[in-house]
């Protein structure tokens, strides 16, 4: 058992001054400050505890690319590089690729749920099945339609929950309905759909949108696109690169006036320079490097982020101007519903899973926790 005191504790129902008790990795209850601790105390020095943040979009992380190391050693690299940031799950995320590389990429997240890897939770497949239009920096060469054999793999994963981004103009509604009837999670992203075709596609299934306003055809006044789409919708999760660079922050905060904050998610679609000394790598061929806090192609294309949720979170309520509740939502109630976890993950509740990330005061990240109160995780985790 474990008892976090002198503690503001960021619950669905407002911020809780006084100390959060956990057992057998699981949180047995939000105590007030007169409350006696037990077992192990950690004084959390005033700061604040969030649930553990669940990132949808790592493409790696501590020097490594997914699509380079599609096993479990690499995905256990990139989850140990992200812990440091508060992320305590999240969906390794492979690039566009061939079809031999996916299913690779999915026997490596099933192999490493089963031995245990902390705080994998599937695998989200972003592209091929995108528009060249809207290709961002992923490779058109090796775009390609939907069809018997792709939709047989992307079905295929035994164990987490498989996430797929594709353009809804570049396949069927009956393709989308039957990969989400199959429990397939359909986001839009790298779309250049009419604002027409995108209403089709979320009737049919498509449930979110891969990093809001980026890569996908914008809003205009005659033409809403993808991103009215987006905006309008009530039910659909949106991810947002909360970085700056981007979108703008006065779009961000007009985006957070337009939707309640359980329908977006924080993402960072990060790259393997977070966590890692060396701010270059390789992809596709490109020598990409990081510029401004961005990674970027060299022809100047962004290519992912070097951006961590620990960092997210305090933009989003330092330049979002969102509070600490709604940051914590979209880090991790909204991602923890997007996956259908919500009923474990995401909320500092009793019964649900003590991940837990604790900010100083200046929302800076302090420490994370996997299953709180047990013996391996008692302590903060680090890289």
């Amino acid at each position: 058992m474990i008892t976090f005191t002198n503690a503001r504790i960021v619950t669905p129902d407002g911020v809780v001054n006084g100390s959060l008790v956990c057992d057998q990795g699981r949180i047995v209850r939000v105590a007030d400050g007169k409350a006696k601790p037990e077992g192990q105390v950690v004084d959390a020095e005033g700061g604040y505890l969030l649930p553990g943040f669940i990132d949808t979009q790592v493409n790696g992380g501590g020097g490594v690319l997914f699509n380079d190391e599609t096993t479990v050693d690499g995905i256990a690299a990139i989850g140990k590089a992200h812990r440091t940031y508060g992320t305590t799950g999240y969906l390794p995320t492979l690039i566009s690729d061939e079809l031999e590389v996916i299913d690779a990429a999915m026997r490596a997240v099933e192999a490493a749920i089963e031995q245990g890897v902390p705080g994998v939770l599937g695998i989200h497949i972003e592209g091929p099945f995108i528009s060249k239009d809207r290709k961002g920096i992923h490779n058109p060469e090796l775009f390609r339609t939907l069809d018997a054999e792709s939709k047989a793999l992307l079905k295929s994963l035994k164990r987490g929950k498989t996430l797929v981004t594709l353009a809804p103009e570049r396949c069927t509604p009956d393709d989308i309905r039957e990969l989400a009837e199959a429990g397939v999670i359909i986001a839009a992203g790298h779309t250049n759909a009419t604002y027409a075709q995108m209403v089709e596609g979320l009737d049919a299934g498509v449930t979110g949108f891969t990093h809001l306003f980026n890569a996908m055809s914008p809003m205009l006044h005659r033409a809403p696109g993808v991103v009215g789409a987006a905006l309008e919708s009530r039910t659909a999760w949106c991810g947002l690169i909360m970085d700056g660079h981007h979108v703008d922050w006065p779009v961000l905060r007009v985006a957070l006036h337009t939707r309640p904050a359980d329908r977006y998610m924080l993402v960072t679609d990060a790259m393997p320079t977070v966590g890692s000394k060396t701010k270059t790598f390789t992809l596709n061929g490109q020598a990409i490097h990081v510029e401004n806090g961005v990674c970027v192609g060299p022809d100047g294309t962004l290519a992912g982020s070097d951006l961590d949720m620990a960092t997210a979170v305090k933009y989003c309520v330092e330049h979002a101007h969102a509070s600490i509740g709604d940051a914590a939502i979209m880090a991790a109630h909204a991602p923890a519903a997007f996956l259908g976890l919500q009923a474990e993950r995401g909320s500092l509740v009793a019964g649900q899973r003590a991940d837990i990330v604790w900010l100083d005061d200046g929302l800076n990240i302090k420490g994370t926790f996997i299953g709180a109160g047990t013996e391996t995780t008692a302590l903060p985790l680090s890289a």
